[in-house]
C-alpha cells in the first residue's frame, strides 16, 4: 500500500511523488529496491535531490515513563540534479543496502507489530517535503529463523516485539535502538523464569544473540534478571533445538552474580540485575527478529491476531503527524 501526498510545502501545482518498493522479500543487510515515480507539476521544477529515509517507531524509557517516537535509522540519496518538466512523468529506479541491524517485521507472513517505513523526500528550490511513505516489510535471516523456530519447538510462545531506544553495553550495536522479542516460557522452564527477552544484533560475520530472563524468586530470594550472550555464524549448521535448549538452560540456572560484567544497557529498563557475558562466544556479531509459526512454532496468532492491513494503517497514522517533531 502506498501513501501519496501532494508536496504541500511547494504549493499548488507542485510535483507529486509515488515510491513503489519491489515485492521480493527484504532481509537485514540485503538490498531494498524499487522505483520512485515522479509526476511534474504545472511548471518546470529543478529537483535538487531525491532521498529515501528508513524510519521506525521506537519506544524510549525515561524517568517520567515511556514514550514513542520516530527514528530515522538510515538515509539514501538516490537521484538529484535534474529538471522535471511540467506534467512530465519520470521513474527513478533505486537499490540500496539495508543496515544489518534492520529489525525484522514478520515471520512466515505473520506480522510482529514492528512498524518500519520508507519515506521519500523531494528537495526543490531549497524546500523539502516528505511526499510519500511506504510500509517496509523485513523477513528474518536464516540463522534468526532457525533460532526462533528452535524456541518454538521447545515450547516457548511469542508475547510481543518492540524497538527499544538505547544501546546494549558490550556489543557492537550500530543503530540507536534494538529489537526485543518477549517470549513466554516453555512449560519445563515456567517454574524458573517469568519470560525471556531475545535480541539479535546482526553484522557481516553473523549474529550476536542476547538472551535475558526475568527469573522467578524463591522462598529465600527475590526475582532478578539474568543475561547471556551467544554468537553464531550466518550459515552455521547445528542441532539448533539442542543448542538453544542449552542456552536457555544456562540462562535459567544462572545464579545471581551482581557486579560482574559490563552494564547491559544505557537506559533505565536494563540498568539493573545480573550482567553475564557468556564464555562460549563463537563467530562474529549479528541481528534480526521474528517468531516461528508452524506446527510447533512460537504462538499461533502472532501479535494478537493483528493483520497486515492494520499494521499498514498504523504506519500511516503514526507518521502522519511527525512533521513537527523532526527537521
Amino acid at each position: 500500500m502506498v501513501f501519496k501526498r501532494l508536496l504541500g510545502s511547494l504549493g499548488v501545482g507542485a510535483p507529486t511523488v509515488d515510491t513503489v518498493l519491489d515485492p521480493a522479500p527484504v532481509l537485514p543487510g540485503g538490498a531494498l529496491s524499487g522505483q520512485v515515480h515522479l509526476k511534474g507539476g504545472q511548471a518546470d521544477f529543478d529537483i535538487e535531490h531525491l532521498t529515501l529515509d528508513l524510519v521506525a517507531r521506537v519506544e524510549a524509557e525515561h524517568q517520567e515513563g515511556e514514550s514513542e517516537g520516530v527514528v530515522v535509522f538510515d538515509r539514501f540519496t538516490v537521484a538529484g540534479g535534474f529538471r522535471l518538466a511540467a506534467e512530465e512523468s519520470r521513474s527513478v529506479p533505486f537499490s540500496v543496502t539495508l543496515p544489518w541491524e534492520t529489525p525484522v517485521t514478520e515471520l512466515y507472513g505473520q506480522p510482529l507489530g514492528i512498524v518500519l517505513g520508507v519515506r521519500t523526500e523531494l528537495s526543490v528550490a531549497g524546500a523539502k517535503d516528505k511526499g510519500d511513505l511506504d510500509q517496509l516489510t523485513v523477513a528474518p535471516l536464516p540463522a534468526q529463523e532457525e533460532i526462533l523456530e528452535a524456541l518454538g519447538q521447545l515450547g516457548f510462545g511469542f508475547k510481543s516485539a518492540d524497538l527499544e531506544y538505547g544501546h546494549i553495553g558490550g556489543t557492537g550495536q550500530q543503530l540507536p535502538f534494538y529489537q526485543e522479542i518477549e517470549l513466554t516460557p516453555a512449560p519445563q522452564y515456567a517454574h524458573q523464569v517469568n519470560e525471556i527477552e531475545l535480541t539479535f544484533l546482526a553484522g557481516p560475520a553473523g549474529l550476536e544473540v542476547v538472551l535475558e530472563a526475568d527469573k522467578r524468586g524463591g522462598l529465600l530470594s527475590s526475582g532478578h534478571d539474568a543475561l547471556t550472550r551467544f554468537t553464531v555464524g550466518h550459515h552455521d549448521n547445528r542441532d539448533w533445538t539442542a543448542e538453544v535448549d542449552g542456552w536457555i538452560r544456562q540462562l535459567a540456572e544462572h545464579r545471581s552474580a551482581y557486579g560482574h560484567g559490563a552494564p547491559y544497557a544505557d537506559h533505565n529498563h536494563h540498568g539493573h540485575g545480573e550482567h553475564h557475558h557468556d564464555d562460549h562466544h563463537r563467530s562474529g556479531p549479528g541481528m534480526g527478529t521474528a517468531i516461528a509459526a508452524g506446527a510447533a512454532g512460537l504462538a499461533v496468532g502472532v501479535v494478537g491476531g493483528m493483520v497486515a492491513a492494520e499494521v499498514v494503517d498504523e504506519v500511516g497514522d503514526f507518521f502522519e503527524g511527525d512533521d513537527e517533531s523532526e527537521d
